[in-house]
C-alpha cells in the first residue's frame, strides 16, 4: 500500500495523495467497508470472504479446489470474470480496483502428516466459523472444530484440536509449527484479498485521477504477488529449519482431497454453478492472451 501511495504521488506530481493507516487502525474489515459507503474512508483492503455479505457471488472463493493451481488463480485475477466480480458491489457504494494474492490454505497437524483424506479420519481440525469450511473438513473425513485464532496455539499444544489449516506465512508467523510440526501442502482453498474504493470518493475524481489510481493499483498488485511468493518461500524455509516437516504435493497427490469435496462445487444454485464454470474455464486461452499483452509494471517496494 505504501508503494501504491508513492506511485500515485509521483505520477500525479503530488496532486493525488494516499495516507495509509495500517494494522486495523481504522477498524475491522467490515467497519472499514461501512466507512467507505458513507465517504469517511477512501479505500481499504479486505478479504474477499468479507464481501460475501454484500455480493453473494464472493462466497464462491470459500469453495475447495475452485482453482487448479497458483497459475490458474493469478490468471483469474486478470480475467474478464475476475474483473466483473470486482465491479459487482457498486450498488453498495464501493467496488474492487484489484485483487491481492493471499495464497492457499493447507493442513497442519500435531502428530502425523495428512498425506491423504484417510489420514484426517478422527482428527479434530480447527476451522473458521464458516459452514463451508466445516463441511469441507467433514467431507474429507475430519471433525471440524471452530476455535478463535488467538486460542489456537494453546488448543494445539493441549490437544484440544489435532490440527488446523492456513497459508504458509500464517503458519510461520503464528509459530504454530512449534506445536503442529507437520504441514502438508494440499492447498484446498484460496481466498484472495481485494483493494476496494468507495464510490463517494471515486465519483469526485477526474478521468486523469482515475487513470493514475487504476495504474497504481494494478502495479501494486504485481508487486504484492512477488512479495507474497517471497514471503511464502521464506516461511516454508524457516519452519523447515525450525524442525517442521513440510510435505509438497503434486496435482496427483491433491486429487484424492479434491474428489472428496467435488460435490461442493456442484451442490450449489444455478447462478453459482455458472460462475464456477466461468472461473474454471479461465486457463490456456487467457494465459496466451496475457502473454501477448505488455507486461504489467510493478511499483517499487
Amino acid at each position: 500500500m505504501q508503494a501504491m501511495a508513492a506511485h500515485v504521488d509521483s505520477a500525479s506530481g503530488g496532486r493525488l495523495q494516499i495516507a495509509v493507516y495500517p494494522s486495523g487502525q481504522l477498524g475491522s474489515e467490515r467497519e472499514c467497508l461501512e466507512l467507505l459507503q458513507i465517504g469517511s474512508l477512501a479505500m481499504t483492503k479486505v478479504s474477499a470472504s468479507v464481501l460475501e455479505g454484500f455480493a453473494p457471488e464472493f462466497s464462491v472463493f470459500s469453495l475447495p479446489y475452485l482453482f487448479r493451481d497458483e497459475a490458474h488463480r493469478l490468471a483469474f485475477f486478470e480475467s474478464p470474470v475476475g474483473r466483473e466480480m470486482l465491479a459487482s458491489t457498486q450498488a453498495f457504494r464501493f467496488f474492487g480496483l484489484t485483487y491481492y494474492d493471499a495464497g492457499a490454505r493447507s493442513y497442519y497437524t500435531a502428530d502425523a502428516p495428512v498425506r491423504t483424506p484417510d489420514d484426517l479420519q478422527g482428527l479434530k481440525i480447527r476451522v473458521q466459523e464458516s459452514p463451508t469450511s466445516m463441511r469441507m473438513v467433514r467431507e474429507m473425513g475430519g471433525s471440524p472444530t471452530p476455535i478463535s485464532w488467538g486460542e489456537l496455539y494453546t488448543a494445539l499444544q493441549q490437544g484440544v484440536v489435532d490440527g488446523a489449516e492456513n497459508n504458509p506465512p500464517s503458519y510461520f508467523l503464528s509459530r504454530h509449527y512449534e506445536v503442529a510440526p507437520y504441514f502438508v501442502l494440499n492447498e484446498h482453498t484460496a481466498v484472495p484479498d481485494v483493494l476496494v474504493i468507495g464510490t463517494p470518493l471515486w465519483d469526485t475524481l477526474s478521468a486523469q485521477e482515475r487513470r493514475w489510481l487504476q495504474a497504481a493499483a494494478a502495479a501494486s498488485a504485481v508487486l504484492e504477488e512477488r512479495l507474497w511468493r517471497e514471503s511464502t518461500a521464506e516461511a516454508l524455509r524457516a519452519v523447515t529449519e525450525a524442525g517442521a516437516t513440510v510435505v509438497p504435493m503434486t496435482a496427483d497427490d491433491r486429487a484424492p482431497f479434491s474428489s472428496r469435496v467435488a460435490t461442493m462445487l456442484t451442490d450449489v444454485d444455478p447462478a453459482t454453478r455458472a460462475l464456477i464454470g466461468r472461473i474454471q474455464a479461465v486457463g490456456a486461452a487467457d494465459a496466451a492472451a496475457s502473454a501477448a499483452s505488455p507486461a504489467r509494471p510493478e511499483v517499487s517496494p
